[in-house]
């Protein structure tokens, strides 16, 4: 079975998000980045179907140099293959999912894997892109995925519940977390993954549908009120988060 993860390399979670003097990106200075959370599920998914079905894992991620980290990374969990679709510019999800649908297309892989969304725009987009550009089925935030006889049975999260989807193969799925525990690279995969190759390719030309006019950060959340300490102030309580917070 042909396996293809795609990932990103994004913002490490506990990093202190700056505005550049651009006022439109974000100032990398300083700044730790890591592979997003959903993708390194997608790996660890991908992981165990190759070991389970055989076949290889490639992963793939488009941008700059920086991205092999992640890469590297994803080489050390035990992926067989890496591919860098490098573009050193800032893309649109539209034009991110350009790029991977391109590289992915000549792979021919039967299972595609995306993190269900990135931590740093948190579009959730570029998975269903792909899946669209490559005429793919796709399944989102799927909890469990089921590979049998070509076909895939998936369990999905929705408002409430869970859904139960059956889907052709090849087809595109967007991990959730809940569908497994990733594995730590060991220090055997670590030493792997220096000697093991990165191909690189051009990212295919795509134009710029979305146009960052301004970046700002949230206001600053305003002091806390003390109303009352006793029961007698439940009344103005209720009179405040109905007319003022507008939460009941």
């Amino acid at each position: 079975m042909k396996i293809a993860v795609c990932v990103n390399h994004v913002p490490d979670t506990e990093t202190k998000v700056k505005i550049a003097a651009d006022g439109q990106s974000i100032d990398r200075t300083g700044v730790n980045f890591m592979m997003a959370p959903y993708d390194e599920i997608a790996v660890e998914e991908a992981l165990r179907m190759r070991d389970k079905f055989k076949g290889d894992v490639t992963v793939i991620s488009l941008g700059n140099e920086k991205h092999k980290e992640t890469l590297r990374k994803a080489l050390a969990m035990g992926a067989d293959k890496a591919i860098l679709v490098r573009d050193d510019s800032e893309r649109d999800s539209y034009g991110v999912a350009v790029g991977l649908a391109a590289a992915l297309k000549p792979l021919a892989p039967e299972v595609i894997l995306f993190g269900k969304q990135s931590i740093d725009y948190d579009d959730a987009q570029v998975g269903t892109l792909v899946a669209e550009m490559l005429g793919m089925p796709s399944v989102s935030v799927a909890v469990n995925i089921e590979i049998q006889d070509g076909k895939a049975v998936c369990v999905r999260e929705i408002e409430g519940g869970h859904e139960i989807v059956e889907i052709k193969l090849p087809a595109v799925f967007m991990a959730q977390k809940g569908l497994n525990d990733p594995r730590y690279p060991s220090l055997k995969g670590i030493m792997a993954a220096k000697n093991k190759p990165i191909e690189e390719q051009v990212a295919a030309p795509a134009d710029r549908l979305v146009e960052t006019l301004a970046m700002s950060k949230p206001p600053a959340k305003a002091a806390g009120r003390i109303v009352g300490t006793d029961k007698t102030a439940v009344p103005e309580l209720i009179r405040l988060l109905h007319e003022e917070a507008k939460v009941i």
